[in-house]
């Protein structure tokens, strides 16, 4: 397994070739950043957007989170963290397209429909079980749909999280102005872990096709 000891080895070859064989796209980002793409992906270590679609530095802009989590609109006291990141990604970076990639074998969504760590205390899955109680409407859905079919009911527990995030996004006004001005696009996609597999959403069926 990788230790920070092994982080820092890595940082010495990024200096010696990516970095250095980047200087001018470096020289470019210390100006600012423009990022046309937004990815709102899950925090689990085997989903790094930036490796599924091979991006360069500066290229998108990227929120990971428990199970790719975005809440809906609300004003009310707190520290809204993924919003405020939608804030800047939309309203001061103007990116014109915001992706909501969930994965297969996700313990956030999984833990959503097993009720998991319901009850549990902070730091021992409370905070996690508040986070994903974001996706209780959804479960309950899947489970009327699924039954005791729990192979089925995962798939279709992670790919539903999407369409939440999706739903949740719209309720922010400034984001459905955009997109009906068609300054703004949202999308949403799935990523098969097993097989390496992209899907993604045709939210005109509700179904997640692969991208081959």
């Amino acid at each position: 397994m990788v230790t920070f000891a092994n982080m820092l080895e890595g940082y010495h070859r990024f200096r010696a070739t990516g970095w250095t064989n980047q200087r001018s796209r470096w020289n470019e980002l210390a100006d600012g950043q423009s990022p046309r793409v937004m990815v709102i992906a899950c925090s689990d270590s085997r989903v790094d957007p930036a490796e599924i679609f091979d991006t360069n530095p500066g290229e998108i802009f990227v929120v990971r989170n428990v199970a790719a989590l975005v809440p809906p609109f609300e004003t009310s006291p707190g520290r809204h963290g993924v919003s405020a990141a939608v804030e800047f990604a939309v309203q001061f970076l103007n990116v014109e397209e915001i992706l909501v990639m969930g994965h297969g074998l996700c313990g956030g969504c999984h833990a959503a429909l097993t009720r998991a760590m319901e009850d549990a205390a902070p730091g021992e899955g409370g905070f996690v079980a508040s986070w994903i109680s974001l996706l209780d409407d959804a479960r309950d859905e899947v489970i009327a749909h699924h039954g005791a079919d729990m192979a089925h009911a995962a798939r279709a527990m992670e790919q539903a999280a999407v369409k939440v995030s999706l739903a949740n996004l719209r309720t922010f006004p400034w984001i459905r102005e955009k997109e009906e001005d068609n300054v703004l696009s949202l999308k949403g996609a799935f990523f098969a872990i097993s097989d390496g597999l992209l899907h993604i959403l045709d939210e005109g069926t509700g179904h997640f096709q692969p991208y081959e």
